[in-house]
């Protein structure tokens, strides 16, 4: 599928050890010639860890999508009504983000932005990573799994002794994920 013009909400949350590898995917689909629109949790808009400062990354996504992140829920409500993207793509999204959008909280502007593309039956792309996803947090994964309208990236255990319960998607797998989903389609093996 042609990416090109196509307008993506590109939507950050805090699982800061694969934020950059997602961020380089936003930028492979720049680079694809989709228009790019960020959005950022509260986490990646204030929080600076040891993998990148908040004020680095901000500058980062924003030279890179030529425009600025989203970062309140206010300026993420519009994006519903006035049909303004395409399809959403949230990577990395975090357990907790997930919980969420499965059992409908919309306290963030990452939430908020998929809720408000979902009001118009647009996909949304989640590319997971959780420490708990094959425990506490499971039933919100199936719970996903089950919605219409979103697609999960391919994911697997990043450690499965020392993390036996944790699940990190394949960032590398974000655009053919993106592709599928915006021609109604799960690509699959989800779980590999």
């Amino acid at each position: 599928m042609d990416l090109k013009d196509k307008r993506i909400g590109f939507a950050f949350t805090g699982s800061f050890c694969t934020i950059i590898s997602a961020y380089e995917q936003m930028v492979k689909l720049c680079e694809l010639g989709a228009q790019i629109y960020p959005v950022f949790s509260f986490a990646v808009k204030n929080y600076d860890t040891r993998f990148v400062k908040a004020k680095d990354f901000y500058d980062m996504v924003s030279a890179a999508a030529g425009r600025e992140p989203i970062t309140t829920i206010y300026d993420a409500e519009p994006i519903g009504p006035k049909k303004l993207l395409d399809a959403v793509v949230v990577a990395p999204c975090t357990g907790n983000s997930a919980a969420k959008l499965a059992n409908g909280i919309t306290d963030t502007p990452v939430l908020m932005a998929v809720k408000a593309h979902l009001r118009n039956g647009g996909p949304i792309v989640i590319a997971l990573a959780s420490n708990d996803a094959m425990g506490a947090n499971g039933q919100n994964i199936g719970k996903l799994m089950n919605q219409q309208n979103i697609y999960l990236v391919p994911m697997c255990q990043d450690s499965p002794k020392g993390k036996p319960n944790s699940l990190i998607a394949d960032m590398n797998m974000i655009i053919p994920t993106l592709e599928s989903a915006l021609s109604g389609v799960q690509i699959n093996p989800v779980f590999y």
